[in-house]
Parts: structure tokens; sequence; C-alpha cells
């Protein structure tokens, strides 16, 4: 059993070793996928590891085959996939009859280098090794004798200063003074430790330093047509002064439609051109024509640097001079609805009247006449 068991767990070790060492690698040769953490990337503090676990021993041993053992281990991270652990501990074996019985206690004194694989706080996969010194008492002899110990396991952290740690293993003691006729032991264990880490945690890395000011020369801090576009990003480098541009800083056209506000036959009436009036001049239903006219508010304050012309116009019922004057009330009332939301007069010109003048629309309908009887905001380019 030993020899077999001690053959298997250095392999088993060495091959975790290098899984761990390849991963590794493949972060660095993969660049942006994957990195390896600085020192600031872990939890470099000092911590106490209590464990308890229980061994299967070596049938050699002649003592019963499982009983528990208790430790202790003091130690840190010492890069963000590697520890290191200073550690004690003991086991109390009972001698079979027939090899005349007593005790037989162990008390190991020793060092274990753990190798982690995965992100810090996900279940991590480790391998471990260690060396130690083991003191045996027994009646046959009671001395020290060198031991080793090679395994597997998985840590997790469950708090910000708190692991929890499930490991396998064999360990093999080279005690040949307890029973003359054996020369070494190679017992299984499996333990269960929680890491608890003590101190204050270090500092978070300081923010990285602020870029240079970006040299007198570069474009993105020019905007020479003053169209507030900068002439890394302008298209259109020579726009005129005042001209609507967009994204790229070539001219864009803005169109205010305002098709579907329109208005009952013959409204507004004489002195019912105040804007609170609105409702009762529009085409049922006359909410409809109102959002129309809240898209246009909102439009124009968009672009506070459009100036528009409010038209308004008729359907051919009627004579030209009632016409023109009704016209004229139409315009006015959808100026003052404008103003009267925040849009500022010294962007609006008229209002103008245009009688039954360009009709959209035949005026031989009902539908055509209705969509005549109409306001237009038209965007000056």
């Amino acid at each position: 059993m030993k020899r077999k068991g001690l053959y298997f767990l250095i392999a088993l070790a060495l091959g975790g070793v290098g899984a761990v060492h390849a991963q590794d690698n493949t972060a660095d040769a993969a660049g942006a996928a994957a990195t390896t953490p600085s020192t600031g990337d872990y939890d470099g503090r000092w911590y106490i590891a209590p464990t308890l676990g229980g061994y299967y021993n070596d049938t050699d041993r002649n003592t019963n085959s499982r009983q528990f053992y208790y430790g202790l281990g003091v130690g840190r991270f010492v890069a963000p996939n590697a520890s290191i652990d200073l550690f004690v501990d003991r086991t109390k074996r009972n001698r079979d009859t027939a090899v005349g019985g007593g005790k037989w206690a162990n008390n190991n004194v020793g060092v274990a280098a753990r190798f982690y694989g995965g992100d810090w706080n996900a279940w991590r996969p480790y391998v471990l090794a260690g060396v130690m010194g083991s003191f045996h008492q027994n009646p046959g002899d009671h001395g020290w004798s060198p031991a080793a110990e090679l395994g597997v396991g998985v840590s997790k952290t469950v708090a910000e200063s708190s692991d929890i740690r499930i490991e396998t293993g064999y360990r093999y003691d080279w005690d040949n003074k307890s029973q003359p006729a054996q020369d070494g032991y190679g017992d299984w264990f499996l333990g269960f430790s929680i890491v608890s880490r003590f101190g204050e945690p270090a500092a978070a890395p300081q923010p990285a330093a602020a870029p240079p000011p970006a040299p007198v020369n570069d474009c993105s801090t020019k905007d020479s047509d003053n169209d507030g576009v900068n002439d890394c990003d302008d298209k259109c480098p020579a726009t005129a002064a005042g001209t609507i541009v967009g994204p790229d800083g070539c001219p864009q056209k803005v169109v205010i439609d305002l098709r579907g506000v329109n208005f009952k036959f013959d409204y507004p009436k004489k002195g019912h051109v105040d804007a609170s009036q609105i409702s009762k001049s529009l085409a049922e239903p006359s909410s409809d024509s109102v959002a129309i006219l809240d898209q246009a508010v909102d439009t124009l304050q968009r672009y506070p640097q459009v100036h528009v012309t409010v038209a308004g116009y008729t359907d051919s019922v009627g004579t030209d001079a009632y016409n023109q004057a009704l016209s004229e009330r139409r315009a006015k009332i959808v100026y003052d609805y404008l103003t009267s939301h925040g849009i500022d007069a010294s962007r609006l010109e008229g209002p103008i009247g245009h009688g039954e003048a360009d009709p959209i629309d035949s005026n031989d309908t009902d539908s055509g006449r209705a969509r005549n009887r109409r306001t237009e905001l038209q965007v000056q380019q």
C-alpha cells in the first residue's frame, strides 16, 4: 500500500502543479484574456487555519485503521496562486493487542505549500506538498523521524477574512524505530480547515495617474468654424456661421411638421386667439393636434439655433379678405402657444397669414378643405 500510494500521489501532485503552471502561461500568451494578478489582486495577510480530519492508516502500523487528527496552521499567500503554511498536528492510535497494545501518538511539525488554480472568489482547486518532522511516542520507542505529504484540495473564500479548505492526500513517515520490522508508513488523510485572516486588509490600489494634457495642436480641442463639432470629427470644416449641423459637422435640415394640426371651420373667432383657447379652435380630437404642437416645442428647445416663420392658411370658403384675417388668427394662436411654452419670440417670424393661398389638398371635398385649414412652422435655413 505505502509504496504504490506514494508514487500515485507524487504523479498526481506533479500533474496538478503542471496544470496550474500551464494555466498561468496560457493567460500570459492570451494577453487581454487573462493576466497574472499583481500583489494588489490577492489578500496577503497572515492567517490561522485550525484543522480537523481523519486518517486511513497503513495496515503495517498494526493499529486501528481509522482515527481523527487535529492541528493548527499559520501562513499567508505569497502570490495570487500560492500559499505557505507552518503547521502542527497530532493524532493518537491504539496498537493492536497482538503486538502488545498501548497508545501510539504522533506530533507533527512542518511546512506545506499549496498551489491554486482558478479565480480568487470561486472554488479554487489546489495541490499541496509538505515536509515535516514527526515525533512518535509508543511503548516501542519515542523520537523524531522525517515525513512528507502530497495532496489535492479545494478552497473557497466565504467572507472578507475567511476561507474554507477541504483536502485529501497521502502522508509518508520514515519511522523505522517504532517497529523494527518496518521502515516507514504511508497513511491517507482527509482534512477540513477554516482559514481566518487577521489584521487590516491592504489598502486599495491608487487610481492611475491622469493622462497628460492634450497637445496644443490636438484637433479634438479645436472648432475652427464654431459649429459645435471639433475639427477631428468635422467633415464640413467651413460651414457658415449659424448653420444647423449634424454630428459630422455638415449642414442638417431641421423639419418641424405640423401636419395634423387642423382647425375647425371658421375658427378661431375674433377675440379667441389667446393660447389658452387653442383647444376650442382645433378639429376633434383636439388632443391629437395639441400633442403635435408639443412635439414642435420639444424640437425647438433641442435646436436653440433654429428660427421659424409661423404661417396660417384657410380653405377657399369665404371672401379673400375674410380668409386673410382668419389665417392670421390661426398663425397668431399657434405663435402664442409656442411662446407660452418657453420658445423665445426672437426665434419666431410672424405670425403671417396667407389666406386660401398655397392649398395642400383639393378644396372640392370636405377632407381636402379640412387639411387646408392649417398652420406651418417654416424653418429658416
